[in-house]
């Protein structure tokens, strides 16, 4: 291996090793992957142990990242979606888009820049970091609350905002009049001509090429065409002088609607992370610590200043848009930053001349702080703002119940499980934690209390050290076991009956001492395929006898598992593999017997009737 080959590789390794070794350590810590990553390049770049000299060279391959990314969302933007989200991506995204860039290009005007520079500094910094946001909303279990979709919507939004500011940037290019001013239609038509294209080859050509690839069955060859959606679109955008991430989104857009979207989506989503990965640590490599040092009290002040005009100007829209203070709050904190779109914006306007470069270098260095400082500010927020209480109006807490059987989670397998004990009317006792399903509940004649059932305090307040049974219906395993630990401890007089999420679960549940577990799909499963074969023709007698027989090898898979673990029982399934049928690793307890002998002796008959 020469000396070169062996060089770049040490940088590979490098890379790889500050991403696995920083970003886990700063997730660890609470601060979020993002900032990890460009903590990590920063480390590793020029300023940093020098590892690197020419981040630019990889930031143009990191860039592919961006790419990928906005392939994936083009991927999402099916018009259905686009229809149901229209209120909050097109009303509340054009809102804060607008309020925040006018707000802001004042900001940098007051700083000293010209109106035209002050607007892309302001643009770039209305591009809220996808990356950064979405984390912290998975994290905090938000992304599907209505007040997590509406900030994903806006998200979407200002996604789709940096393909025309990007077009708008080309325009605002200096030019000379006269001379070059055909060649600037002559632009314009190449770039149309170039979307047009590809409009119509993504259009009739896509999804025939994708069906012929399935049917190949080489699933190699569909991500290498994936690959190449992404990339070729980006390609033919650039020879046609617009952007490679216009063209990467425009061929997601196209294949939303296709058969094949979840596969190309899987396909892609490896090489996106990667390189998005690899995007941001290039960003921090590309952090020019001289140049914040030469104009640290600009950036030390412009920094503060935009995050908390951006902030303001966010609260003050999600409050005339219906949000309250909390939600309208916690929106502004959490978008206050920039986002990993302006490093591209500001890299094109320095490249058509519409900013220089130490201008760029200021304000890249101003979006990348305001994203390394936003997970700190959300920190300091959680910590001076409490959590807001759960609002029980018409909705009575339990304190001071008493029954003999105790109902721990009121979803769709609790309310089916407390049937049988509401016909013999049994004294029942019902605590859920969703308060939308305790008043759902009682429009349908239910009682259900408030309480969340991994409290101690709650459980006794629920009745739990009377009750002669404690029922735990509840759809998260975490809960379900905290639930059963404080059970058997405080609470040894009541049996304990749990709902179980599989196997390995069912086995826990059984070595913590339960009474009776079942897992939550396997009866419903057995009906299922008794049903099934009810449907093929099978007699009603033999389909029970097959249910019952399923019924025991389960039960028998389980003893087995008990004494040796997940998989010891693993021969007792009936299984569809051509070929001979393996040894089982226990042997048989009895002797085989026939399921059906009339069945059996109807075709013995039949048989001979054939012969004779």
């Amino acid at each position: 291996m020469s000396a070169e080959s062996s060089t770049e590789l040490v940088k590979v390794v490098a890379l790889l090793g500050a991403a696995v070794v920083v970003v886990p350590l700063f997730r660890r810590l609470g601060l979020g992957s993002v900032l990890g990553y460009f903590v990590a390049g920063l480390a590793i770049g020029p300023f940093g142990f020098g590892w690197f000299s020419d981040p630019q060279s990889i930031l143009h391959v990191a860039e592919l990242g961006v790419v990928m990314f906005l392939f994936v969302i083009g991927l999402e933007m099916r018009p259905s979606h686009l229809w149901s989200l229209r209120k909050e991506i097109f009303g509340l995204g054009t809102a804060q888009i607008v309020a925040c860039a006018a707000v802001l290009t004042g900001v940098a005007m007051l700083f000293g820049y010209r109106p035209q520079i002050a607007f892309i500094a302001a643009a770039g910094f209305v591009l809220t970091s996808t990356a950064v946001v979405m984390q912290l909303l998975a994290e905090r279990g938000d992304l599907t609350l209505p007040s997590g979709q509406k900030i994903v919507s806006i998200l979407l939004f200002e996604d789709l905002l940096i393909v025309p500011l990007l077009a708008l940037v080309a325009w605002m290019a200096p030019t000379q009049a006269g001379a070059h001013e055909g060649s600037r239609w002559v632009g314009v038509a190449i770039g149309a001509g170039a979307i047009v294209g590809l409009v119509v080859v993504g259009r009739y050509l896509l999804n025939p090429l994708f069906r012929i690839l399935a049917e190949a069955k080489a699933r190699e060859v569909m991500t290498a065409a994936a690959l190449l959606v992404v990339l070729g679109s980006a390609l033919l955008m650039q020879l046609g002088g617009l952007s490679m991430a216009m063209g990467a989104f425009l061929a997601g857009v196209l294949l939303s609607e296709s058969t094949f979207r979840h596969q190309i989506e899987a396909d892609i989503e490896p090489f996106r992370g990667i390189l998005l990965g690899l995007f941001f640590l290039s960003v921090g490599m590309a952090l020019d610590l001289s140049v914040v040092a030469a104009n640290w009290k600009l950036i030390a002040l412009l920094v503060p200043a935009m995050m908390a005009a951006k902030a303001l100007c966010i609260y003050a829209v999600a409050r005339v848009m219906g949000s309250d203070h909390r939600q309208a709050l916690d929106r502004g904190v959490l978008m206050a930053q920039g986002g990993e779109f302006a490093f591209v914006l500001f890299a094109a306007a320095a490249s058509a001349g519409v900013i220089d470069a130490p201008i760029n270098a200021n304000l890249t260095a101003v979006v990348v702080l305001s994203m390394a400082l936003t997970p700190l500010c959300m920190l300091v927020y959680r910590h001076l703002v409490k959590e807001a209480e759960v609002s029980t109006d018409g909705v009575e807490a339990a304190d001071g119940l008493s029954g003999a059987v105790l109902v721990i989670g009121f979803g769709r397998f609790g309310q089916v499980s407390s049937q049988s004990l509401l016909a013999r009317d049994v004294d029942v006792t019902i605590i859920d934690n969703d308060i939308e399903m305790i008043r759902s509940a009682a429009d349908f004649g239910f009682k259900v209390y408030y309480g969340d059932g991994t409290r101690l305090d709650v459980l006794r307040a629920s009745g739990a050290e009377t009750a002669a049974a404690i029922a735990v219906c509840v759809d998260d395993r975490g809960a379900a076991d905290r639930i059963v630990e404080l059970a058997t401890h405080e609470f040894p007089q009541a049996k304990l009956l749990v709902r179980s999420y599989d196997r390995e679960h069912s086995l826990s549940l059984i070595h913590a001492g339960v009474d009776f577990q079942i897992r939550e799909t396997f009866e419903s499963a057995v009906e299922f395929g008794r049903a099934a074969l009810l449907q093929l023709g099978v007699e009603e007698f033999e389909a029970d006898l097959v249910a019952q027989e399923i019924r025991r090898r389960d039960a028998e898979r389980f003893e087995l598992e008990m004494a040796g673990g997940v998989g010891a029982g693993v021969g007792l399934l009936y299984g569809n593999m051509a070929g001979p049928k393996p040894t089982p690793f226990t042997p048989p307890r009895r002797e085989s017997r026939t399921l059906n002998p009339d069945a059996v002796a109807g075709a013995g008959q039949e048989e001979g009737d054939a012969a004779r």
